[in-house]
């Protein structure tokens, strides 16, 4: 009995995939390799409506398959990443602020250099140029239509 109930405790582990997500050093090397589009999330660990957004893309199967098939994927914690970033020829650090702080990539990627919005997601074609742009909640239709009409091109 033992054995089935555990069973039916993991057999939904099985069939929910994730996004696969790297680093942006993961980035560099992966770029050489195979270009491809990259999508950056960037998100903070107090942010609500970061969460309840990671959990609803992640069940969407078909956009979790898109990601993890036509794009690299940098998920970055803008306030907690405290290491030194190279990215695109540049290094980052992170600017703290008595007991807070925020990475100064994150202030660099966000249109809002003040205080980036979050979630913020950016999409970056195979040259890294700036594809897609979008601040806040965005709704799984929204992200698919714009990440299939990305993967197209």
């Amino acid at each position: 009995m033992k054995t089935f109930i555990l069973f039916l405790m993991l057999v939904p582990c099985f069939y929910l995939s994730q996004m696969k997500a790297g680093t942006f050093s993961d980035l560099e090397a992966s770029m050489k390799k195979e270009p491809k589009p990259v999508i950056i999330h960037l998100y903070t660990d107090w942010c609500s409506v970061c969460k309840m957004e990671k959990h609803t893309l992640n069940k969407d199967q078909e956009i979790v398959d898109l990601i993890n098939k036509h794009f690299y994927m940098v998920n970055f914690e803008a306030e907690k990443t405290k290491e030194k970033i190279n990215f695109q020829g540049r290094e980052f650090g992170y600017l703290s602020n008595g007991s807070a702080g925020i990475h100064e990539l994150a202030l660099a990627l966000s249109k809002n250099k003040n205080q980036p919005v979050y979630p913020l997601w950016i999409v970056l074609d195979k040259d890294q140029k700036l594809i897609y742009y979008h601040e806040g909640l965005v709704s799984p239709a929204i992200i698919k239509q714009k990440l299939l009409e990305i993967s197209a091109l």
